[in-house]
């Protein structure tokens, strides 16, 4: 494909997964107020164990509907999460072999479980950090927690955690297009471990480092199936081109 093609291709595949956001997000402007009401839990939680008042505020008179807005369009996101993970495969595998194809649309359909489970991940670890990071407040103080900023709080860590976690379904991909090598991917595992455990340690700052851990094990975990993945690729490859020198007498 020429470059005017593959931008051609790309507005096509932006195009698909804006409207399937946005269906998404008027279905999720009916789940505004029962995803409000959750994120709302942990904050009442603390206060009630805390005993002391912590509240949700808005700032201006639309900031309340502007903020279910935002939820609409984020809920969207994630409910139209299969359509646009979809979209990025489709635009990177064009120039991949049917059967390589269907060896990286059969891996697709883990990526989406892997987001999805992500982001479980990150509302599950939620309220321990808001009960730390509300715990560096005096007991004679009241925790006025704007919305707005609770909201993107809450945002960069689900949606993080689930990125974090479909990020071996990508390395898997990028081995089927031979940008990767299996190897390559291999040698890597100290850095990878290293950056997850930061990555945990950041987006998990409770006091008991046990949250880290159960957060850090199946991303690692991910990590080392997809390199075994990838290095099985690569020798079932490898094999294939010994056999075919072997066929057509090639050195």
């Amino acid at each position: 494909m020429s470059l005017g093609q593959h931008l051609l291709e790309l507005r096509k595949r932006l195009f698909i997964s804006g409207i399937a956001v946005v269906l998404a997000a008027i279905g999720g402007w009916f789940l505004s107020d029962f995803i409000l009401d959750a994120l709302r839990e942990p904050i009442l939680e603390v206060g009630e164990d805390q005993g002391r008042a912590a509240t949700l505020n808005y700032e201006t008179i639309t900031s309340a509907f502007d903020l279910k807005l935002q939820i609409s369009l984020y809920a969207g996101l994630i409910i139209s999460s299969p359509v646009w993970l979809y979209q990025i495969f489709a635009f990177l595998v064009p120039g991949l072999t049917q059967k390589e194809k269907r060896y990286t649309f059969g891996f697709f359909f883990s990526a989406v479980p892997l987001f999805l489970l992500g982001c479980i991940a990150g509302w599950w670890v939620l309220p321990h950090i808001v009960e730390l990071l509300t715990r560096f407040a005096g007991m004679e103080d009241s925790s006025l927690i704007t919305a707005r900023q609770y909201f993107d709080f809450v945002l960069k860590l689900v949606f993080a955690v689930g990125i974090a976690f479909v990020l071996p379904a990508f390395l898997v991909l990028f081995n089927a297009m031979s940008i990767l090598s299996g190897e390559t991917i291999l040698k890597s595992w100290r850095l990878a471990i290293l950056a997850i455990t930061v990555f945990c340690a950041i987006a998990t700052p409770a006091a008991d480092v046990m949250s880290m851990f159960l957060l850090a094990i199946p991303m690692i975990g991910l990590y080392l199936i997809a390199a075994a993945i990838a290095v099985f690729n690569d020798r079932r490859r490898a094999r294939k081109v010994r056999v075919m020198e072997a066929e057509y007498g090639l050195s």
